[in-house]
């Protein structure tokens, strides 16, 4: 009975909020309306669906990035004005120099809490340098050097795998599926100490399995979380909120739930076994998967040994490992097929990186780590395609006070003002556009449209130089910038290397009769499907052994 009355009055007070939100946009002028931009094309969701929009969600970020300069008003929930950022001048103060200002907002905690727990993606402010802070090490060039056996090891059993169904010939395979089991166990063992898949044979895993459904599922909540932050913000704990969640008769969003009770509980299961390896001593650590150097392990490790004040309490660091798994599997399998599906496309480009990594091979199983990395044509392949199909298409922020933006190059306002600089008032919600700025003509050149991967193998534009982009990777926006960026790029980019060393070497890829039909859907990450809008993520590919596989 008194959850019935809370929740007659959280309804109430949604209604007031509605209220408000839509009478104080005819009510209270802001310097935002003078920002030109697309018209509105609902009242309730304004441009929001076709930002979103998973068959032309593309077209229309690129018409923001071609139309307009730099910065573009767009549209949300009841009208509400948004700026779709990608000049280089606004990108670095929103992501570096005022990034204190320009915070994850409260509707991403809110979801990112209720998803994941109190990871990196929910936390703010104080809570989340603390986070970083000490997770920052873990990411370092030695560390990565310190899992590359284990790295090496699961792609090795990857290519057998391949090896195995391709032994009698060419074979259509879908390469998606495979790369995100490969990308899964990469990140279960090199990340958190835990064997999730083989790769021998297709053995159900349960937490396995709520990790691969977390993503597509995730829109269940995502929907709902302008709301549910509301109730954050008034002090609703994540208790609170997901039962408020369980009431509702939305079939996906019980599902979600379901989804997050497994995820939660298996990383639980994982930390506490750990914890109490840890406790027994080094014999016990070095009998887990990982050998005690997995991300998690030595998370643990330098939690306990941390001072105080900069230690983690638990459900902090269980919540960094559902965040690890979340953020590093569908972002990596899907670029690598992306790669994958580029050089089955381009069979000179193929033959090329092909030769490369023999070359680097000369007749052993595999490279070492300095022989991986120094790779140039195979790093040119993994930026080019990061820069032109970014598989997180725009980067989410709101200001927590009032700012001004400043502008690379000035705009025209809707009443003819020239603005060198823009008055942004605090709650603002701010879109940067990745997609927008790494294929920006006016940096990239006339070409950025198009997949070259030999202008990494030249002198980059001056412009692009000069315009000092925030990304903390080859002047891309791929992977974020400032203080939160994405922590594991290294991991991803060592990933994606090995995985194509590997398969390259071994394997012959070439594109499906039907491959005309496949559609990348602009999802929250850009997913492969049979046609637009397909519910099932898939890349067919054929594949065969090379004569030269070693």
């Amino acid at each position: 009975m008194g959850f019935l009355i809370v929740v007659q009055a959280i309804i109430l007070y949604v209604f007031t909020w509605v209220l408000w939100k839509v009478s104080r946009r005819y009510l209270l002028k802001s310097p935002l309306d003078n920002i030109p931009g697309p018209p509105s094309s609902s009242f309730v969701f304004g441009n929001l669906k076709e930002i979103d929009d998973p068959k032309d969600g593309w077209g229309f970020q690129e018409m923001l990035a071609t139309k307009w300069n730099g910065v573009v008003r767009v549209k949300g929930i009841f009208n509400e004005n948004i700026l779709f950022v990608f000049d280089p001048k606004a990108a670095h103060a929103v992501l570096v120099k005022d990034q204190q200002i320009y915070e994850n907002p409260p509707f991403r905690r809110t979801y990112g809490k209720l998803l994941l727990g109190d990871g990196l993606l929910a936390v703010a402010g104080v809570q989340h340098k603390t986070q970083r802070k000490l997770m920052n090490p873990l990411f370092s060039v030695a560390h990565m050097r310190g899992l590359f056996p284990t790295f090496t090891r699961v792609t090795l059993q990857l290519r057998d795998a391949l090896r195995n169904e391709v032994q009698h010939g060419i074979k259509e395979l879908d390469i998606l599926n495979w790369l995100g089991r490969a990308a899964l166990e990469l990140v279960g063992q090199g990340g958190l100490g835990y064997s999730f898949d083989p790769l021998v044979e297709d053995v159900p895993n349960e937490l396995g399995e709520a990790i691969k459904k977390i993503m597509p599922s995730a829109g269940g909540f995502l929907r709902y979380s302008e709301l549910l932050s509301l109730l954050d913000n008034l002090g609703a704990s994540a208790v609170f909120l997901r039962r408020l969640l369980e009431v509702i008769p939305v079939q996906s969003i019980q599902k979600t739930l379901q989804t997050v009770q497994v995820l939660h509980s298996g990383c639980e299961q994982i930390y506490f076994e750990k914890k109490t390896a840890l406790a027994a001593g080094d014999d016990a650590v070095v009998h887990q998967v990982g050998e005690g150097k997995d991300i998690m392990s030595v998370l643990l490790k330098a939690n306990i040994e941390a001072e105080e004040e900069d230690r983690l309490p638990e459900n902090e660091v269980i919540g960094q490992m559902s965040t690890l798994v979340f953020a590093a599997v569908d972002t990596t399998s899907t670029s690598l097929t992306r790669v994958i599906e580029l050089l089955a496309q381009k069979q000179d480009i193929q033959s090329r990186l092909r030769e490369e990594i023999l070359n680097a091979l000369d007749g052993e199983e595999a490279l070492d780590y300095d022989q991986l990395t120094e790779l140039p044509y195979l790093d040119a392949i993994c930026r080019e395609t990061l820069r032109l199909y970014a598989p997180v298409s725009m980067l989410f922020r709101a200001t927590v006070e009032d700012t001004v933006m400043p502008l690379s190059e000035s705009i025209i306002g809707i009443d003819g003002t020239t603005m060198k600089e823009i008055p942004i008032p605090k709650g603002t919600k701010v879109f940067v556009g990745v997609s927008a700025s790494n294929q920006n003509t006016g940096l990239w050149g006339e070409d950025a449209k198009e997949w070259k991967p030999e202008r990494w193998m030249e002198n980059l534009p001056t412009d692009l130089v000069e315009a000092r982009l925030p990304g903390v990777y080859a002047h891309l926006l791929t992977f974020g910038g400032g203080g939160r960026a994405c922590i594991g790029f290294k991991f991803s980019q060592l990933e994606m290397k090995i995985m194509l060393a590997t398969l390259i070497s071994s394997f012959q890829f070439t594109l499906t009769k039907d491959h005309d039909k496949i559609f990348w859907n602009a999802t929250r990450i850009a997913s492969p499907s049979i046609g637009s809008g397909g519910k099932q993520p898939t890349m067919p590919i054929n594949v065969e052994l090379v004569a030269r596989a070693h």
